[in-house]
């Protein structure tokens, strides 16, 4: 690497400053520059003096933010006090039952909130080429039927030969917060997993290509979208596994395999700037073909794409988080946006309603972290309803 930690960490505190010295810029004038992928500038007009019906509030024709859900009542108190609507919540192993879906939904909605998503696995063997797959492809069929019956419009779902997380630690951030940094370096010669094997590319496509062909016409039938989560991290081999949807070229062929809005991904900024790739361009390209099915909303700084990048504050890093915003409701999207990742805070660290997870060791905070990422995709959320005149 020809950059030092501390220069990356240099790197991120002037791209704090530079960020806010762009907002300041942007409130003091009446135009907003915004640079795109092929290194134009596109400026727009605000109205200053112009009125705004306030409170700017999440409606049917609006994205909408959303965020796990919880299986306690003070979970869901916390959900409700910081004005979320929408859940995320697992239904379990398959194949699902509308029931156990149907009670869900049902639960949640006596607390004024909507299920909008889950997440389905349980197809390994698929994906590995074992005995079982088409078994294991009947079992989502199935499911998808039952979250069609429910009322559950959308389920997401990764596609990993192997996940390679290995490379994840932790980096301190400004103030002495955690941010979760990645380094493909350090374990991109890991040993395959005798569990897991090896897998070309090649042959994780056309099982792929055999998974969609297979289950998306039962998801259109069912009026449930599907929506692939990249690969994040977005190694290139993982434990000796070439990996598929690690590039946007990756995303492209996946959206083409089934040309069907319930073929779709979640369009992820995050995981989009890591690959050195501009996050509106991204929305641009799914948006256009009607193929988000889901939005996670992150920011990094990225030292070297796709290997070397440090997951940060929403406001502090590299991706115009407001211009990933406004084009999605240029682009039409009234989904789910998920503020995901927070970033590690000391009250999390210390309070009992802190940190938890898979990733709390990394860098990962909780609640407070939370509320921070949510706030700050509100205020994005309501100036881009505002710019593209539609609070």
């Amino acid at each position: 690497m020809g950059n030092s930690r501390r220069d990356f960490l240099k790197k991120g505190a002037s791209l704090a400053a530079l960020s806010a010295a762009v907002g300041l810029g942007a409130g003091a004038c009446t135009t907003r520059s915004g640079g795109s992928s092929d290194g134009s500038q596109e400026t727009d007009d605000f109205d200053l003096n112009a009125s705004v019906n306030w409170p700017v509030t999440e409606r049917e024709d609006t994205p909408k933010l959303a965020m796990s859900g919880s299986s306690t009542e003070a979970g869901i108190r916390r959900i409700k006090q910081l004005g979320i609507n929408l859940v995320m919540s697992s239904v379990g192993s398959t194949p699902w039952d509308v029931e156990d879906i149907k009670k869900m939904k049902e639960r949640y909605e006596s607390h004024g909130l909507t299920l909008c998503q889950s997440y389905i696995g349980g197809f390994d063997d698929v994906i590995y080429g074992r005995d079982g797959a088409e078994e294991q492809i009947e079992n989502v069929k199935q499911s998808l039927r039952a979250a069609g019956e429910a009322g559950l419009p959308m389920v997401e779902y990764n596609w990993y030969a192997h996940r390679l997380t290995e490379g994840y630690y932790e980096m301190e951030g400004r103030g002495g917060s955690g941010y979760t940094a990645y380094d493909y370096d350090r374990v991109h010669d890991l040993p395959a997993d005798p569990e897991v094997g090896t897998h070309t590319a090649e042959e994780l496509w056309d099982r792929l290509t055999y998974f969609l062909q297979e289950v998306i016409p039962v998801a259109e039938e069912a009026g449930v979208r599907m929506a692939l989560h990249p690969n994040d991290p977005p190694a290139p081999v993982s434990r000796g596994n070439e990996q598929i949807i690690a590039t946007f070229e990756d995303w492209k062929r996946l959206l083409n395999i089934v040309e069907s809005p319930y073929n779709g991904m979640t369009c992820h900024s995050g995981v989009s700037r890591e690959l050195g790739v501009d996050p509106v361009d991204v929305v641009r390209y799914m948006g256009e073909r009607d193929q988000i099915n889901h939005v996670h909303y992150r920011n990094v700084i990225v030292e070297e794409a796709p290997h070397k990048y440090a997951e940060v504050f929403p406001d502090n890093g590299e991706s115009d988080m407001f211009a990933f915003m406004r084009e999605l409701i240029r682009q039409g999207y009234t989904g789910a946006i998920y503020p995901e990742h927070p970033r590690a805070l000391d009250y999390d660290r210390t309070h009992p309603d802190g940190i938890r997870g898979q990733y709390a060791d990394v860098g990962g905070g909780g609640h407070a972290g939370l509320i921070y990422n949510i706030a700050y995709a509100r205020a994005m959320l309501q100036a881009a309803l505002i710019a593209e005149d539609k609070a």
